[in-house]
């Protein structure tokens, strides 16, 4: 006798007003911030015993970002305390706000869920989407469970699987900028797998270079395959699928990166086929997110400005904010800090190397002149109670109460 599918449950509409006004207010209480607020108001900018503090224009929380943390809250408002909630891996990369999610009694998976997580997950169980998106595999074994989905997927990811669709559904390949393990990148190439299309990912310009020498001059097709391993999809042949190719992204990458990518592709289709050719085997769509762009830009501009050096706060996995630690260390010395107990004193600073890829000690990271000026910024996922918390650090091991300057500004 066969067993009938679960009744997929009803769309509920988390973002309804009466819901989104507790919501917000929660939110806010849990991750707002007076002194961010007050120096953003005076100029981004916030001195007292010799030291100087230099906010970037723009940093924190983007707008995908909190429709993300929003819902995941209205999600835990709406549903009765028993009925289970799970995430699929976080719902952004900053641990302090997971750490946050997981309180509030909602189970986390892994983002890529195995067999025995996803038996764990029953009909009817309310599952959230984070804001980077998941794999179109994973979304069909959960939808056929029935159960009730909450899709956080950030608008600016959604349009790039638009392209990575169609390019392959026009038996284009879509050469993919961005980190092969990186979730985002992970769910934007399985757009392009479920519609029977290839992908291959491309890190950085030195890959970049290596699959255009590749392209016009032909090689060692073991050596690309084994080169580029757990970066194309299954099948993908350099000899026969670079031959109309679709740049995309990974929307948190750097703009000018993409761009010089996109750039050294179109040369190589240029030379391989000429001018006229171009436009059947070459594609390009600008799809690198605005926040991401809008916090590069801004700290561009902090970087004219004379700092003795410069604080980037955020999670260590999170790609937007890791770009925004290498613009800081090509001018100036850097410290990538997931939070401000990482500033252990003046003599010692706990921090990210981007190189290494794990924490390191600096030993007298803080220079000990009369005045100095510190910069600091922040990775779209940083709320900004951690700017705060860095922030009264920092004048902290200077002697420097920040409250009380609150209270007299206030006064």
């Amino acid at each position: 006798m066969s067993t009938a599918a679960p009744a997929k449950p009803q769309k509920i509409n988390l973002r309804r007003p009466d819901i989104m006004e507790v919501v917000q207010q929660q939110v806010k209480t849990h991750y707002r911030s007076q002194l961010v607020e007050y120096i953003r108001a005076n100029g981004n900018i916030m001195s007292a015993g010799g030291l100087t503090i230099r906010l970037a224009k723009e940093f924190g929380f983007c707008y995908g970002v909190e429709r993300a943390i929003d819902l995941a809250y209205a999600a835990r408002k709406v549903f009765p305390d028993d009925k289970p909630i799970w995430l699929l891996g976080e719902i952004i990369h900053n641990p302090e706000v997971n750490d946050q999610i997981r309180a509030m009694g909602i189970k986390t998976t892994a983002q890529r869920p195995t067999d025995e997580e996803l038996a764990k997950i029953q009909p009817e169980d309310v599952v959230i989407i984070p804001a980077f998106g998941t794999e179109v595999d994973t979304v069909k074994k959960i939808k056929d469970k029935g159960c009730i989905f909450v899709d956080t997927t950030c608008g600016d990811v959604m349009s790039v699987w638009k392209r990575v669709r169609q390019n392959a559904r026009e038996a284009v390949t879509s050469i993919i900028h961005g980190k092969a393990w990186h979730e985002e990148t992970m769910a934007t190439s399985s757009q392009a797998t479920a519609q029977h299309g290839h992908y291959l990912v491309v890190y950085n310009l030195q890959e970049t270079d290596y699959v255009c020498d590749y392209f016009i001059n032909g090689g060692d097709k073991a050596e690309f395959l084994e080169k580029f391993k757990g970066a194309y999809s299954d099948g993908f042949d350099p000899d026969v699928h670079l031959k109309a190719i679709g740049v995309a992204n990974q929307t948190t990458m750097m703009r000018g990166e993409t761009e010089e990518v996109q750039r050294r592709f179109k040369a190589a289709i240029e030379k391989k086929y000429g001018k006229p050719e171009l436009n059947q085997h070459f594609r390009f769509f600008d799809t690198i997110c605005g926040a991401t762009q809008e916090r590069q830009d801004a700290l561009q501009n902090l970087l004219n400005e004379h700092m003795d050096l410069l604080i980037v706060v955020g999670g260590y996995n999170s790609s937007n904010t890791s770009h925004l630690a290498e613009m800081g260390e090509a001018k100036l010395p850097t410290y990538f800090i997931k939070n401000a107990a990482k500033m252990v004193g003046p003599d010692l600073i706990v921090h990210y190397n981007l190189h290494l890829k794990n924490e390191v000690e600096t030993r007298n990271w803080l220079p000990g002149s009369e005045k100095m000026t510190i910069g600091i910024t922040a990775g779209a996922s940083c709320p900004n109670n951690l700017i705060e918390d860095a922030i009264r650090r920092l004048f902290e091991l200077r002697g420097v109460c920040v409250q009380d300057l609150l209270d007299r500004a206030e006064a």
